[in-house]
């Protein structure tokens, strides 16, 4: 990249011809930092001219841009993603490299580089990905949701940014971007020029982030106290006749330290806006205060201004100083609450450990949870908190999982069970073997995936979005108007009216509480989701969720365990039935089959002990044959299906009936024979999860119409549906024909919602309005769907749902108070009422107003943390 580019040109035609082209150009270039053009007239008869157009460091001259490509595994993949990009218009040079998985892209125009979504499309349409980060960090300086659409605008205007959502009540930016290509630094720069601050969110900036909330609030309170101790003798001295305190001059210089002190962060914010072209509700409150301060100071020392026109001086600083009182209250109101929005995020941040003992050599030491290495091995004793994710090598305990699944019953891990990070052991000492450290443990996966919701909007915030950009000069325009019409028209002093209305309509005005209405909700639903282990995706997912009318549920996984289980034993002949049981263990005992160790569990939990059988060999087909010793003689031992039995020409016709019995409810039938002769058969099927009967029961009391697909036999799937209640069910489903359904029913015009947990599951959890993974589930699951419920039971789907309506009816609370106060307030401030016999409204009162609209807005979202999911 080319730092600067300088023109040198001759004559004043010259210019004129080619500063509209560079005009053009520089507004074209996304990523542009500013511009300085300088004009210098040469002293010479032919006036020469010289002029430079000077870009900023990051952008201006791009040749060549680096793209990282996913997918590509050979020579051929580095072919189709070279000629696809050389098809671009705009793409001089196209070069791919495997090993690096990056194209290096050089472009004909140096100067206007082909959009970025056009290249990715074009990566896209061969079947490769291009490789997108999501960076969060601070914004410091937004007030209204004006403030949010000018971050907004200056990211979306960079240069390899995707996609770009900014929180108001987070005061954070979510920025999707192509590495390569742009950086914080970029971010940083923009956000600046646009009259705000970025901040990198590091583990120092998290660890202080109250900190720092509780600075900015230690500094509203203080100026508030300032202001308030100032403003209440100017009101009083204004009020009423006081000695000395009734004095103009008096009065002029306490209201001057509130006006220019306490109020500064009002008139620096409005003129930062104003020097980018842009207002918000600090240009209201600085626009009113400041008339009324003004009109005042005049009326203090030069009232033969208003005298020669036959109008007697008036003061008004005490409206000036009231209002930035009464605003600094709210704001110190609104501070405190939004502090309370996020806190589900901030426990979450506080179970993290900040130590880990670990087994180095022959030694135990306590080193930072950082210098923890995959592979480690981590001591951990009663009452402490698991640093990271792994696998239990050795001991036996009992864990709280609480703060993952909601569930208070703490949960037995012994030998070779996953803990996660985050967790609180209570009471045996174990060790583990760290696997996911860091930024891949399931504490910090949940933590980024609720802050990523918090930071998303839902489609409902955007009608609030799109009058909140011309809220604000709307507002301007009917005060201006206000203004003219009580001057021109009013009763007098009509001057005096109209200053006082066009103060109030200014000052009453509130975008802040469209701004807050949906982020504030968001941000509390989702955080209360996140406690009962429920995990948001985006704000979308959470909108959508209280329309759902269908939802389809997979069989295995979701309506059931997803593992065999032996449920009955019989026995043929005179043996017992735990013999039939010891017998097949031991044959099956070095099998990998879900139904051997199904057997295998079964004889566990009898307590038997198993042998290992003296010869074992796998059947294709779906059976195994071993030699085993029971009761001191060797037996060869076959275990099958009815088809493998009759293959072998084994007799099976003492269990024949009972064989049928079994498939009939839905359940597998598994022969057992010992040396050619049937000794049993055990029944195995799927079994209903805990929790699944009385899920699908809330779901249809909601009024949810209820569908299971599956892949099993129609048997297998009708007693499954019998025994849970679902009247609508699909068996022998391929994969593919899951999406196909799960289409149709939405081609039914019902709201549909998918609930699975595998591979198989992704494209029906992808295609639904809302997809639902079970948090035990594939990870390929969980990244297709928008919500996932890490307990991995069927009754936080119910749960999520009513937490989807409480969070929709508290965002329409919100929007509904916020339209309905500034629909009512700004005409009432205008005055409408006054020729009816309505009163006018004080200033003072329309600030109070306007202080109480904010914090109100946040005080309902945070009703939602209170509210139980009935």
């Amino acid at each position: 990249m080319d730092k600067y580019c300088r023109v040198e040109v001759l004559t004043l035609k010259t210019i004129e011809m080619l500063l509209p082209y560079y005009e053009y150009h520089i507004n074209s270039i996304q990523s542009m930092c500013y511009r300085n053009i300088t004009i210098v007239k040469r002293k010479n008869p032919e006036h020469y001219f010289a002029f430079s157009v000077k870009f900023s460091y990051n952008i201006t001259m791009t040749y060549k841009m680096d793209l990282p490509v996913t997918g590509m595994t050979c020579a051929a993949c580095v072919a189709a993603v070279e000629k696809a990009l050389l098809q671009i218009d705009g793409i001089k040079q196209a070069t791919v490299n495997l090993p690096a998985e990056r194209a290096t892209v050089e472009f004909a125009d140096p100067v206007v580089p082909t959009p970025l979504p056009v290249i990715i499309e074009a990566v896209k349409g061969e079947g490769y990905g291009v490789a997108s980060v999501r960076m969060d960090f601070a914004v410091r300086g937004m007030t209204c949701a004006a403030c949010v659409g000018a971050v907004e605008r200056s990211l979306k205007g960079l240069y390899g940014v995707l996609n770009v959502a900014v929180n108001l009540a987070a005061e954070k930016a979510s920025v999707e971007y192509i590495s390569t290509v742009v950086g914080f630094e970029d971010f940083k720069r923009v956000v600046k020029e646009a009259g705000y601050a970025a901040e990198q969110l590091t583990h120092e900036f998290v660890d202080t982030e109250r900190e720092r909330r509780e600075k900015e609030y230690r500094i509203l309170r203080r100026q508030f106290i300032v202001s308030t101790v100032l403003a209440l003798p100017v009101f009083i001295g204004n009020m009423m006749p006081v000695p000395v305190l009734s004095n103009w001059y008096l009065l002029f210089a306490l209201a001057t330290p509130v006006q220019f002190w306490s109020g500064m962060r009002f008139h620096r914010a409005a003129i930062s806006a104003l020097r980018h072209g842009t207002t918000n509700m600090n240009t209201l409150i600085s626009v009113g205060t400041n008339a009324a301060y003004i009109y005042s100071s005049v009326s203090t020392f030069a009232p033969g201004l208003f005298l020669a026109g036959g109008v007697a001086p008036q003061v008004y600083f005490d409206t000036s100083a009231a209002i930035i009182t009464l605003i600094l209250l709210g704001r110190l109101l609104e501070a405190r609450a939004k502090g309370k929005t996020s806190e589900a995020i901030r426990n979450l941040m506080g179970l993290q450990a900040r130590t880990a003992a670990v087994v180095r050599g022959a030694e135990e030491m306590e080193i930072l949870i950082e210098e923890v290495v995959a592979g480690d091995i981590v001591v951990v004793k009663p009452g402490g908190r698991i640093p990271v994710d792994g696998t239990v090598v050795s001991g036996y305990s009992t864990i709280d999982e609480s703060m993952l699944t909601g569930e208070s019953l703490p949960v037995e891990k012994i030998e070779g069970d996953s803990v996660f990070s985050g967790t609180v052991n209570m009471t045996g000492s174990f060790r583990l073997r760290a696997q996911r450290i860091g930024r891949e443990t399931m504490l910090a996966q949940i933590i980024r995936l609720v802050e990523a919701a918090q930071g998303s909007k839902a489609p409902i915030q955007r009608l609030a979005d799109r009058i909140a950009s011309v809220f604000v000069p709307v507002v301007i325009g009917i005060a201006v108007l206000t203004f003219i019409t009580w001057f021109l028209a009013g009763p007098k002093p009509s001057f005096t009216l109209a200053l006082m209305n066009f103060i109030a309509v200014l000052i009453i005005a509130c975008p802040c509480s469209l701004g807050l209405a949906t982020p504030t909700a968001i941000m509390v639903g989702t955080g209360k989701g996140a406690e009962r282990g429920i995990l948001i995706r985006d704000a979308e997912a959470l909108e959508l969720a209280h329309k759902i009318e269908a939802v389809v549920l997979d069989k295995t996984g979701t309506i059931t365990k997803g593992e065999p289980e032996v449920l009955d034993i019989i026995s043929a002949g005179n043996m017992e039935p735990d013999d039939v049981l010891m017998i097949a263990s031991t044959a099956e005992k070095l099998s990998e089959h879900p139904l051997g160790k199904a057997i295998m569990k079964k004889a566990a939990e009898k307590g038997m002990y198993v042998a290992d059988p003296l010869e074992f060999e796998a059947l294709p087909g779906g059976g195994i044959k071993a030699r085993v010793v029971y009761d001191g003689s060797e037996k060869e031992v076959l275990i099958g299906n009815e088809r493998m039995f009759r293959k072998e020409g084994i007799d099976i016709s003492s269990v024949t009936g009972i064989a049928k019995r079994v498939a009939s409810q839905g359940r597998t039938p598994v022969f057992i024979a010992s040396d050619k002769e049937t000794i049993g058969l055990l029944s195995i099927a799927d079994t209903i999860k805990e929790g699944s009967l009385e899920a699908i029961k809330d779901l249809q009391s909601m009024g949810i119409e209820v569908i299971m697909i599956t892949g099993d036999h129609k048997s297998a799937a009708e007693a499954i549906a019998k025994e849970v209640g679902i009247n609508i069910f699909f068996a022998d489903v391929l994969p593919e024909e899951k999406v196909e359904i799960v289409k149709k029913i939405k081609f039914g015009g019902k709201v549909t919602a998918m609930v699975g947990d595998g591979i198989n599951d992704a494209p029906a959890l992808a295609e639904a309005d809302v997809g639902i993974a079970i948090g035990t589930g594939t990870d390929i699951a969980i990244e297709a769907s928008g919500l996932t419920l890490i307990k991995g039971n069927l009754k936080s789907a119910a749960d999520a749902i009513r937490l989807s309506k409480l969070t929709i009816r508290t965002i329409k609370q919100n929007l509904f108070w916020a339209f309905f106060y500034n629909a009512i307030g700004i005409p009432v401030a205008a005055g409408v009422l006054y020729p009816f016999g309505g009163p006018l409204l004080n200033p003072m009162f329309a600030s109070a107003a306007m202080a109480f609209s904010s914090v109100s807005v946040v005080s309902n979202s945070l009703r939602l943390r209170g509210k139980k999911l009935p």
